[in-house]
């Protein structure tokens, strides 16, 4: 009988194994904060401790990596691309509220957990893992929410680049309307106010 030769899978580049790490040191980062060690994070990913001290420095940069994911956009936008325009505009809006409202909560979490366990900023300016462009990523994030908007530009009564600003900054300070313990109105009840005012049809002076 021919036996059969098994083929070892192929190995990760250094670039592959460390975003493979940090993917699977987010959540345990999330959870633990600074107490997380590189033990629990080289199990999660199946890899020896050792394989982690290869591609970073030491926990500290792990950390850095981990923040500077948290932070990264491409993920959302990606997201918010892939929303098909033929739906409702309603529809295409909850769609991109509820991605950035889940992107706001995992870097949230990620850097209130690090925060609460006593990480501060370490880094010099220009040293370590380099972080996000925050005003890029603020207007990739208005050019893509402006796509969804598109098919009714014939219909906003302000440019599409305004209205999708204006929606930005709705979704971005959402979450802080509700006070301590109150219910905060739903995704749907704020896109009906966004879309329609806040007047009673009738009602407009």
């Amino acid at each position: 009988m021919e036996q059969k030769t098994r083929r070892r899978a192929p190995g990760m580049s250094p670039e592959q194994r460390r975003e493979m790490i940090i993917r699977t040191a987010l959540p345990l980062v999330a959870e633990h904060g600074t107490a997380v060690t590189t033990a629990q994070i080289a199990r999660a990913a199946g890899i020896g401790e050792a394989t982690i001290f290869r591609v970073f420095a030491d926990k500290d940069e792990l950390l850095d990596a981990c923040v500077a994911e948290a932070l990264r956009t491409d993920h959302v936008l990606a997201e918010i691309g892939a929303i098909p325009l033929d739906q409702p505009l309603p529809a295409r809006l909850a769609e991109a509220a509820a991605a950035i409202d889940a992107y706001l909560a995992r870097m949230g979490l990620v850097l209130g957990t690090l925060h609460a366990t006593g990480r501060r900023e370490r880094r010099a300016p220009g040293e370590g893992e380099p972080g996000p462009d925050r005003a890029a990523s603020m207007v990739q994030t208005c050019e893509a929410l402006a796509e969804l908007f598109e098919p009714e530009r014939d219909r906003l009564r302000l440019p599409v680049e305004q209205v999708a600003s204006l929606f930005m900054g709705f979704v971005f300070s959402r979450g802080r309307g509700a006070g301590p313990g109150a219910p905060g109105p739903s995704v749907e009840e704020y896109l009906d106010v966004f879309l329609h005012g806040a007047l009673k049809e009738g009602d407009a002076a």
